[in-house]
Parts: structure tokens; C-alpha cells; sequence
């Protein structure tokens, strides 16, 4: 997978947007849950000059939780609530298990028996498998991984660092 951005991707924020930050991440990564907690304070101070993409990179051999996790959040999406559940298991991180998943969903308002059978049946691994395999390909080798319109960024995931980059990508 490309920096391209398409109709698979998952995007938070506007087409016409002049910053787009891709995001390869791991729903049990602490590192991304302090991203996800960075980018929640910052986004909104950017409005439409930033659109995010998140795209899925489980460290599967650190993160048991994170692949299943990852294909809950694309059982989310096809209910329409990706970003609803991508929140949720941030927000929800110390508790990855298959009950926790489940009752994220009934809170955020997808029907548990639907969702629990989508998510179980193994359908959503190659969305999943597809996203890694793009960041692998971009030189992606932990998370989060962050590119800026098209560039590797190798700051930290705090806050300033991610504000500093957008800014200075703001300005070209």
C-alpha cells in the first residue's frame, strides 16, 4: 500500500485537507494510545488543514490482543463505527479480551450478536493482513509509524512533537 490515499482507507478529517498524516498502529501498543491521546488534543486545533489516515500494523508478536482487535475495529466499519471503536479500544486499551471487545461494541451502539459473529469469522484478517503488509513495504517496523503528506516522520508520538511536525508541514 501506498502514501496513496483511497476508498479503503479509514480517514478522519477532509478530502481538501493540506496536511495528510498516515498512521500505521496497534490497538495494544502504548505508544499509540499516547498517539491516539496526542492526536485527540490536536486535530481539533488543526480543523480541515489535517486529515488522519489510520492504518492497521499489530505487532503480533509483542501484542496478542492487537490483530484481533484490529479486525473488531473493521467488524466496527462495517456497521459504520470504525472510528467510534477505534476510540473505544484506545480508550479501553488495558482490556483487549474478546468479552471487553464486545461490550465496547454494545456501548457504542452496534448489535452484539451481529457484530460478535462478523468479527469471529475470520473475514476481516486480510483488511488487517492488507494494511501491514503496505506499511511493511513503506519500511514501516514499529508503531506508530506517522508519515506526513507522503514522508516518514521520526519524531516521538507526544503531543509537541506531533504539533511541531504538523506545524512546520503547515508551512511547507
Amino acid at each position: 500500500m501506498s502514501m496513496t490515499v483511497t476508498s479503503h482507507d479509514h480517514i478522519r478529517g477532509a478530502d481538501t485537507a493540506k496536511i495528510t498524516l498516515i498512521e500505521y498502529a496497534d490497538f495494544e501498543c502504548p505508544f499509540c494510545a499516547r498517539a491516539y491521546q496526542s492526536l485527540a488534543s490536536l486535530l481539533p486545533k488543526y480543523g480541515n488543514d489535517v486529515r488522519l489516515v489510520y492504518r492497521h500494523f499489530p505487532l503480533t508478536n509483542m501484542h496478542p490482543d492487537a490483530k484481533p482487535a484490529a479486525e473488531a475495529s473493521e467488524a466496527a466499519h462495517a456497521e459504520g463505527k470504525f472510528w467510534e471503536m477505534h476510540d473505544a479500544l484506545f480508550e479501553g486499551q488495558d482490556d483487549l479480551s474478546d468479552d471487553a471487545i464486545a461490550a465496547m461494541a454494545g456501548t457504542i451502539g452496534i448489535d452484539g450478536d451481529q457484530f460478535q459473529d462478523a468479527w469471529q469469522s475470520g473475514k476481516y484478517a486480510g483488511r488487517v493482513d492488507s494494511d501491514a503488509a503496505g506499511g511493511h513495504q513503506a519500511g514501516v517496523h514499529r508503531t506508530p509509524t506517522f508519515f506526513i503528506n507522503g514522508v516518514q516522520f521520526d519524531g516521538d508520538s507526544d503531543e509537541a512533537s506531533l504539533d511541531a511536525a504538523l506545524a512546520a508541514a503547515l508551512k511547507g
